[in-house]
């Protein structure tokens, strides 16, 4: 077996995952046009929200399931857990594509088999940390930032081709683009069956699992390990801004400027190119330049300056600049951040501690849409995304403290930083 054909399953998990929401995204506008039919006028005058709810089901399941999932493949192997949890998100898909068939049956049917694909789809799709505890396996310490790098590479090419595979099957049918998306979870299901290896052999693997099921335990266990507390704390601000835009712009660039879900792909595409540029070919060189510290804080400010700008933007051409701003950000920031918390840990803990930080990263994913929606319904469209400049400030404020008394001053890049006795992101 090649040795990369871990690694390429692993991508194309990913890849998949986020090509379900890149395509979903664009079309988000559609959804709420099928909002605003409903006879129920709290829904109607409530479509932003709504839409928001619909983004937050899915974060929802990912908190609640994510260190359930993360603990499990401590326990039995990450090959299971990602096999399964690939083959569930291909049947979400599957209810995703058939509610909107059934318009015949009401607008608020088509609506809770929505709600119904999205829980599936964050149940069986909170294997991130598994991934990331998978590539944490096979790289050495080294290395690791580069190969978690490359599942931001895989959320960028999502983000690339799904927004552009939705808004050119989007013209033969709304739920063509759910059934290809299924078609490639199974298809990456069978890869996987033949060709993942385990990376957890039997003697590493944890005798009990009964401890991180609950997933408040894992979460309280996790906030109050002074390793990844103030990690966690800017990683939880950054996330809830992000999450808002992410749910919230298909909304706000229909509303103010009056984008189709074709312009609206472009836009995610373009978001999408950029981290793939900078997650899957420059996060070697900025690490090894730069330092994972460096650019943390780098990534942070970039977003709160792209954020201010996509809300202030008096034109939408100006959206591109604004949001390609956010989008280097974020890929600068996301697996800097992830290798950091990985550095802090034990190799024994890294599949519970990085799925207790993804179960944040899916709380605030539940917070974060609604909280846009509720800003945009009653404040104004901009709302959100004015606030989460304030929150990506925030973030910035702690992590800097954080770095600076932990670190004295930031490391230089050929420095191994090890912050505990024993050596250790983030849609």
């Amino acid at each position: 077996m090649k040795r990369h054909s871990p690694l390429l399953f692993i991508f194309l998990t990913i890849f998949i995952d986020l090509l379900g929401v890149g395509i979903v995204l664009p079309l988000l506008p559609e959804y709420v046009k099928i909002v605003e039919r409903s006879s129920w006028s709290w829904l109607a005058d409530n479509r932003a929200l709504v839409v928001g709810a619909l983004t937050a089901s899915y974060a929802l399941m990912q908190f609640l399931f994510a260190p359930i999932l993360g603990a499990l493949s401590d326990r039995f192997g990450r090959r299971p857990i990602l096999l399964l949890s690939l083959f569930g998100v291909g049947l979400s898909y599957l209810v995703f594509a058939v509610a909107e068939n059934l318009t015949f049956l009401g607008v608020e049917t088509v609506i809770g088999l929505l709600f119904l694909a999205r829980i599936t789809a964050g149940i069986t799709g909170a294997s991130i940390s598994t991934a990331q505890a998978y590539i944490a396996d096979v790289t050495p310490p080294s290395e690791r930032a580069r190969g978690l790098g490359m599942i931001g590479a895989a959320f960028g090419l999502g983000f690339i081709l799904g927004p552009a595979i939705g808004g050119l099957l989007v013209n033969i049918s709304l739920q063509a683009p759910a059934l290809f998306a299924a078609a490639l979870s199974f298809a990456n299901v069978m890869f996987g069956f033949f060709r993942l290896p385990e990376s957890l052999p039997p003697e590493k693997r944890m005798r009990s699992v009964s401890r991180n099921l609950n997933p408040v335990t894992r979460l309280t266990a996790v906030a109050r390990d002074p390793r990844v507390q103030p990690f966690i704390f800017g990683s939880v601000l950054f996330n809830l801004a992000f999450a808002g835009l992410q749910s919230n712009f298909p909304v706000y660039s229909d509303v103010r400027f009056g984008f189709s879900p074709q312009q609206n792909a472009i836009v995610f595409a373009f978001i999408g190119l950029i981290a793939v540029l900078v997650q899957g070919f420059l996060i070697r060189k900025l690490v090894a330049r730069f330092g994972e510290a460096r650019l943390a804080l780098a990534g942070l400010t970039l977003m709160a300056l792209g954020f201010a700008a996509t809300g202030l933007a008096p034109a939408s051409w100006m959206l591109f600049p604004a949001i390609g701003i956010v989008a280097l950000g974020s890929g600068m920031l996301t697996p800097s951040l992830t290798s950091l918390i990985s550095q802090s840990v034990s190799a024994t803990e890294q599949g519970a501690i990085l799925g207790g930080v993804q179960s944040f990263n899916s709380l605030t994913m539940v917070l974060g849409p609604l909280l846009a929606g509720t800003l945009f319904d009653l404040i104004a469209p901009n709302a959100p995304y004015l606030f989460g400049a304030v929150l990506l400030t925030g973030a910035l404020t702690v992590l800097l403290s954080t770095l600076r008394q932990r670190f004295v001053t930031i490391p230089q890049p050929d420095t191994v930083v090890v912050t505990v006795d024993t050596p250790v992101h983030v849609e």
